[in-house]
């Protein structure tokens, strides 16, 4: 449950900063994004969730996210090693590095800015709405849901 938790701490922060967030978000390419988030300029964000070393020494697939995001950001519990995310394989210059609880996150290193096409950002936009009010028409009406579930 420790990465339900850092999804909540950092949703929370990204919240408090103007940006809303959903989880699992799936991206074209066959990818699924642990969050995504929309800022009120419309800048996305990402934010890839790691509570093992050896899922984060294991993932290949995270540079495939750079393509969908602004900004991207790893996110971590508080007493995790982020000794590797130093290493030239994670892209320090480019990716920031979240630190959090069940309650809150901190930025312990910021991601740089690297703005989408106009064309992928429409894409991704529309992506993340159609998502979100699937999501909320699923609160409301499940049956209903289902019904779209190809959307």
């Amino acid at each position: 449950m420790l990465a339900v938790d850092v999804a909540r701490g950092v949703s929370r922060m990204l919240l408090r900063h103007g940006c809303v967030a959903i989880a699992e978000v799936p991206l074209s390419g066959g990818r699924r994004a642990d969050l995504m988030a929309l800022d009120a300029n419309g800048g996305i964000v990402i934010v890839e969730i790691k509570v093992s070393r050896a899922d984060l020494l294991g993932d290949a697939k995270w540079p495939d996210y750079l393509a969908h995001c602004d900004r991207f950001f790893w996110a971590v519990p508080e007493g995790f090693d982020v000794t590797p995310l130093a290493g030239e394989a994670f892209l320090p210059e480019r990716t920031g590095i979240l630190v959090a609880d069940r309650y809150d996150a901190g930025v312990l290193r910021e991601a740089a800015t690297h703005p989408l096409a106009s064309a992928t950002r429409r894409k991704c936009t529309l992506g993340f709405a159609r998502r979100a009010a699937m999501r909320v028409m699923g609160l409301t009406d499940p049956d209903a849901v289902a019904l779209g579930s190809g959307l």
